[in-house]
């Protein structure tokens, strides 16, 4: 069985395509985790009212935010977890798994964007291909732009050993004109879209939580071990990205919001795997945000070069999440 972890902030707008997409799904052989990061908007409503249109039966739960989700299990097919403050994104995926492995069937966990809409074949299809590949880390498919879905956004991504930068595999490219990548040649799988196996994280353990938003699957990725990567081009997933934070797109650049936390990541990830390679990622960051001056976004700028110097985060940040986060449990810390 598959278990569906999915976090949302702000998301009453894109959640109830992406649930009428599970409920469109030819395979509905999985459970539902949706963890609110505490919304101010109608979100945790929309949640629920899709869950008794579609007739599942659900639940409604409040969260400590210090607390595990475990006590709350997946017993039913949809449970909405309620986060009384902004646990970030990898805190939010944390307590969805937590909760979802205490469901000793549930063999797969897929962590999925509230603003994404997987088709009617996409589970039958990461089903069929993880009973195929057997023991492995992550599996992603092929994510492809919601506005335009006839140009791939991510087949998987790589890193710069450098410079820390990622990059989407086949990004704006027709799917019916390119192939698919080897799994052997990406580094990792786009968080909004992966699918995680139960033994990978029996053994490496939950996405570490200090990164708050951006690089968290680059980092679960790089610490499988030898534990594979597998691609199924065959699971295709529409995404908007960005929707409530701003991160770019293509046909808009990314927020100072978004750039804070990438240009921060990007450094702590380099400094954690590749320490030798700190110097040439921050001044490479530094060259980008130099460019982005010129080119008169002094918004964009100013939240990147906050992220990239590890200080506070602009205005910006704090009008729209509690900072500091809550602090909570991190998974296996090892590299």
């Amino acid at each position: 069985m598959f278990g569906i972890c999915i976090v949302t902030f702000g998301s009453e707008d894109v959640i109830g395509a992406c649930l009428e997409g599970l409920r469109r799904s030819e395979d509905q052989k999985f459970k539902v985790v949706i963890i609110d990061n505490a919304s101010t908007d109608s979100t945790c409503g929309r949640v629920l009212t899709k869950a008794a249109d579609a007739g599942w039966s659900h639940s409604d739960i409040a969260l400590q935010p210090d607390a595990s989700g475990a006590t709350a299990g997946a017993k039913k097919k949809l449970t909405l977890l309620r986060s009384s403050r902004n646990l970030g994104y990898a805190g939010g995926v944390n307590r969805g798994l937590e909760a979802l492995m205490t469901e000793a069937d549930i063999r797969w966990f897929w962590v999925l964007n509230p603003d994404s809409e997987p088709m009617p074949s996409t589970i039958a299809d990461y089903r069929h291909e993880a009973e195929a590949a057997g023991e492995f880390a992550l599996m992603g498919g092929r994510t492809l732009y919601y506005e335009a879905p006839n140009a791939i956004q991510s087949d998987g991504g790589r890193v710069h050993p450098w410079t820390g930068i990622c990059s989407n595999v086949n990004q704006g490219r027709l799917p019916q004109k390119v192939n698919p990548p080897a799994a052997s040649a990406i580094d990792f799988i786009s968080g909004a879209n992966v699918v995680a196996s139960r033994l990978f994280l029996e053994r490496v353990g939950l996405m570490r939580e200090d990164y708050f938003l951006f690089y968290e699957e680059v980092d679960w990725a790089k610490r499988r071990g030898n534990m594979p990567l597998v691609f199924c081009a065959e699971a295709v997933v529409l995404h908007h990205g960005g929707t409530a934070i701003g991160s770019g797109s293509i046909n808009r650049r990314a927020s100072g919001f978004a750039n804070y936390f990438n240009y921060r990541n990007r450094l702590r990830f380099v400094w954690r795997f590749t320490p030798y390679a700190a110097p040439a990622a921050y001044f490479y960051s530094s060259a980008k945000i130099v460019h982005l001056l010129l080119l008169g976004a002094w918004r964009e700028a100013v939240g990147a070069f906050r992220g990239l110097n590890q200080l506070q985060p602009p205005s910006e940040v704090y009008q729209r999440i509690s900072w500091p986060p809550a602090r909570h449990r991190e998974g296996n810390q090892s590299p």
